[in-house]
């Protein structure tokens, strides 16, 4: 049970520590990162009931059949927005006038730090349920894949933060808009495959997941290294 445990908490808390290692002009308080990792915790409550509901919805519309539009519709909408629009309003709620917020890379920072408290909850019930194999699989695919959902987010948050300082108001919202639904649909894409259980879809979510981790890993350095002051 503790290895389970360690295995389930330990992928997250390492992405939440390399991004914030990557922060190198001015790191962000430990007090703030804790916050937001409490919030990805608790966002996991309302996501479960959202999704229930969803859930309910789409096997009354649908009759429980599960066409291709069924799954489109329950990972697009049901599953990733629910999960990013949970995690997207502690973020902004916690940090947007928060006066530690004055780099656009601290965006990435914090929206990781929630989507990584998200992740581990989730992944603690996913691991203790299904067990060592389950966890090693997680490892390589869902956590990181919440890790890249997030960086996305706080790219898009981070840089909506500067333009609403530079007084660019309508260029703000767009980037805000940008911060949860470039995420919803890289999310919704990733789950789409996996719940098709088609076998072509899943072996193109295995070519997706590998192209989408390099490039997001070699983005984040460069996020890092152009990062600018608010």
């Amino acid at each position: 049970m503790n290895l389970l445990l360690l295995l389930a908490v330990a992928p997250g808390a390492i992405i939440v520590y390399k991004v914030y290692k990557e922060d190198k002009i001015e790191r962000e308080p430990g007090y703030l990162i804790r916050k937001l990792l409490l919030a990805g915790f608790v966002s996991v409550i309302p996501a479960i009931i959202l999704e229930i509901v969803a859930s309910k919805l789409l096997d009354g519309i649908f009759g429980g059949f599960r066409s291709y539009l069924y799954i489109a519709l329950d990972a697009f909408l049901g599953t990733a927005l629910i999960e990013e629009w949970v995690k997207y309003l502690p973020l902004k709620k916690l940090t947007w006038k928060n006066p530690e917020f004055n780099f656009t890379f601290d965006g990435i920072v914090y929206a990781v730090s929630v989507g990584m408290g998200f992740a581990i909850i989730e992944n603690i019930a996913y691991v203790l349920s299904n067990g060592f194999g389950n966890a090693l699989l997680r490892a390589v695919t869902a956590i990181p894949g919440h890790a890249v959902f997030a960086i996305y987010m706080g790219y898009y948050y981070g840089r909506a933060k500067k333009c609403e300082a530079d007084g660019d108001q309508a260029g703000s919202k767009h980037l805000l808009k940008n911060a949860l639904w470039i995420p919803v649909l890289i999310h919704g894409f990733y789950d789409f495959c996996l719940m098709s259980e088609n076998i072509l879809l899943i072996l193109l979510f295995f070519v997706f997941i590998i192209i989408l981790f390099i490039r997001t890993y070699k983005n984040l350095k460069g996020y890092s290294i152009n990062d600018s002051e608010i």
